[in-house]
Formats: structure tokens, C-alpha cells, sequence
């Protein structure tokens, strides 16, 4: 069986931590490097039926996208949401590794996948590490193989990510072109997306006032909602990570979900 710290070096190589942002907390957060991991469990956001789930299921290793901890913490106690979830998860012996926006950026990453799922051509990040790596950097942005419209990108989001709904800043029948992405919360690179040519936007959520912006700019918004638009991510790492380690258990969470819903 491999160690942890076997698994961690092959998930650095998918993400390299220096992919994160620095205001970020990736890498091994919880766990004992030389202890074996025989069943590993992926998952969007460690929650309550998440933390269950890997603790019914015996998982030596949560692959978790966003950090737990996120923030430093002075004390490890079951009065905050945060803290009774490491506790039980460190009584459990179940180590944390988080890839979050190193997995973002990364070449064979979540906004990658976006882009290869609205099947864009000459694909580039919005913001590239350096200036000579086209491959790695935070965002994407390509172009559409014919011009579309908002209605038709909208369509083609949902199928991709199985949805039903979802929100969307502009007209139905504007013209696109060229896409602009950023999974999660990615309102922060609209100014990128604008200075490349985007004439739509492709992120998880944001803020009202971002909304104005892209709607003052001329640019299509498409709101996929945070959970949609990172969790079919952390599934294929799952098929990845069971794949390069076909003696590990390993599986995507099945209890997570959508905190939020529409009534």
C-alpha cells in the first residue's frame, strides 16, 4: 500500500503547490506521512455528511478542494463547525489533503476542464504564471468554434454540468465568441477576461455588483452556480487517483451536496 506521503507527491503533480494563490492553504493539512492509505475519498468541501461519510467508509485520506483548516486556528474544539470536524476526523486517524486553486490553475485542472467541455479552441489561462507557460495560470479563455449565443452557451453549460437552471447577465441572443472561465467564486478575473477579448464569462458565482460590471462592459455572464462548476472536477480526480493507484479504494463523495436549492 502506498504511504501518504506517496499519495501526496502524486497529487503534486497534478497541482504543484506552487500553482496556489497566496492567500491559499494547500498541500497535506492533516495526517502522518508515513502511515499507508488504503481508501481515499474526494470531496468538494468537507461538511458534516462529508466528514460522516469518510468516517463510515474508513478513508485514511480525504482529497478535499477547499481547505479544512482554511484559516490558522488557535484551537482545535468541537464550539465551531471547522473545529469539531477536524476533531473527529483526527480521532478517526483521517489525514487532509487539499489541491484547491493550484488544482484551479493547473494544466490537467478544473478550469481546463471547463474549457475542454465547452470544446474551445486555443485555449490559454486568463492570468499564466509566466510569461513563456501558456498551459498553467489562473482562468482560461478560447474561443467558441463558430459564434454562438447566450442562450445556445447557456444550454450547452447546463449539459455539461447536468443542470437544470442557472443564472445568466445578458441578453439571450448576444453574440459570443470568445469565453472567459473561472470555476468557484471568479469575479475577481472579469478585468482579465475583458483585456483578452471575452465577450461572455463562465464562473461559479458573484457578487451583485460584479453582475453590473459585466453587464456595463457588455459581457455575457454565465452563473453556474460554485458547487456546479468545481464538483464534476473532484469526481474525475477520484477516477484519476484510482487509476494511478489500483490498490487503493478510492471513491468521490456521495453524501455531499448543494447547500443551496431552488423552491
Amino acid at each position: 500500500m502506498p504511504t501518504l506521503n506517496a499519495v501526496t507527491q502524486l497529487l503534486e503533480q497534478v497541482a504543484p503547490p506552487a500553482l496556489a494563490e497566496t492567500w491559499d492553504n494547500v498541500g497535506l493539512l492533516v495526517g502522518d506521512r508515513a502511515r499507508e492509505v488504503k481508501r481515499l475519498m474526494t470531496c468538494l468541501t468537507i461538511t458534516p455528511a462529508s466528514a460522516r461519510e469518510a468516517i463510515d467508509g474508513r478513508a485514511d485520506l480525504i482529497v478535499t478542494h477547499h481547505p479544512l483548516p482554511f484559516q490558522p486556528v488557535r484551537q482545535v474544539t468541537t464550539d465551531t463547525t471547522a473545529g469539531r470536524l477536524l476533531w473527529e476526523l483526527i480521532g478517526a486517524q483521517i489525514a487532509i489533503y487539499s489541491p484547491h486553486t493550484a488544482f484551479d490553475s493547473a494544466r490537467a485542472g478544473i478550469n481546463a476542464y471547463l474549457a475542454e467541455g465547452l470544446k474551445l479552441k486555443n485555449v490559454a489561462p486568463l492570468v499564466p504564471v509566466a510569461a513563456q507557460d501558456v498551459t498553467e495560470g489562473a482562468g482560461r479563455h478560447g474561443e467558441v468554434t463558430a459564434p454562438t449565443t447566450l442562450a445556445t452557451l447557456a444550454r450547452d453549460v447546463k449539459q455539461f454540468l447536468q443542470l437544470d437552471r442557472m443564472r445568466v447577465v445578458g441578453a439571450d441572443d448576444q453574440v459570443v465568441t470568445r469565453i472567459g472561465i473561472a470555476c468557484g467564486s471568479g469575479g475577481s478575473l472579469l478585468d482579465a477576461a475583458k483585456a483578452v477579448g471575452c465577450d461572455a464569462f463562465l464562473t461559479g458565482e458573484a457578487t451583485f455588483h460584479t453582475c453590473l460590471e459585466a453587464e456595463a462592459r457588455g459581457m455575457a455572464l454565465v452563473l453556474a452556480g460554485h458547487f456546479a462548476s468545481e464538483h464534476f472536477a473532484v469526481e474525475r480526480l477520484a477516477d484519476w487517483l484510482a487509476a494511478q493507484l489500483p490498490e487503493v479504494e478510492v471513491w468521490a463523495s456521495r453524501d455531499e451536496r448543494d447547500p443551496l436549492r431552488t423552491m
